[in-house]
């Protein structure tokens, strides 16, 4: 559990999960968002896991951003209700999808996609490293090359989708998509400056910022059993 000097009004579940495949979480996710949108009182959730190599696209996303067939099945693609462009996950990317209900913070998506960056900008900022936002865009850039891509779905004022971190991943996946479809700008991964960095290391203070930022108290948890990953 985290704790502050500060007392927090809010408790937000932690389920710190390992590699889980993306439809199991993203069943989750869902499921606990219909949880919420029945009953507004639950607490909220931020789950930390890592993903199997999987290409996602977000709800409007355009298909061109793929170098590769989407119809030949080499790669696992996956469509869903986020927004943004394409994107890729693996392991050593952290992904970090909260669960919250916005109507205890702001009712405002773009205060909440500020505030994501604010988690990761702070989690660079521990290792002497200077995140930063680029206007026009979502996500966090470390020198010129983008580290964290975030992308939202908000239904009823409840969140689901978030960010995902690159710690320290196979980046060759990245070849084969235009990232976020942006053409012009690199992605980086952490261990380019850290070169012993680990997930495990960087999920402490991902979940640290998180509180901080978003003034909630974690509650580290455990799922049902079904979505424990392998």
């Amino acid at each position: 559990m985290f704790h502050s000097i500060y007392p927090y009004k809010k408790r937000c579940l932690l389920y710190n999960q390992g590699l889980m495949p993306y439809l199991d979480a993203h069943a989750w996710q869902r499921s606990l968002l219909t949880d919420r949108i029945h009953d507004p009182s639950l607490d909220d959730v931020l789950i930390l896991l890592e993903h199997p190599p999987v290409y996602t696209l977000g709800q409007g996303s355009n298909s061109d951003f793929l170098k590769f067939d989407i119809d030949k099945g080499q790669y696992d693609v996956h469509r869903v209700e986020r927004g943004g462009e394409v994107t890729y996950h693996c392991p050593g990317q952290l992904v970090g999808y909260p669960i919250l209900n916005l109507q205890r913070y702001r009712k405002d998506l773009h205060w909440y996609l500020r505030e994501l960056e604010e988690v990761i900008i702070r989690v660079l900022a521990v290792y002497g490293l200077q995140g930063e936002r680029i206007p026009a865009f979502t996500g966090v850039w470390l020198q010129g090359r983008k580290v964290a891509a975030i992308g939202i779905k908000v239904s009823r004022w409840i969140t689901m989708h978030g960010f995902a971190l690159n710690v320290c991943p196979d980046m060759t996946g990245f070849e084969r998509i235009v990232p976020c479809g942006i053409s012009d700008k690199a992605v980086g991964s952490l261990a380019e400056w850290i070169p012993d960095i680990t997930c495990e290391e960087v999920r402490f203070y991902v979940a640290q910022s998180f509180s901080e930022v978003f003034g909630v108290e974690l509650v580290e948890s455990q799922p049902k059993e079904f979505f424990h990953s392998e």
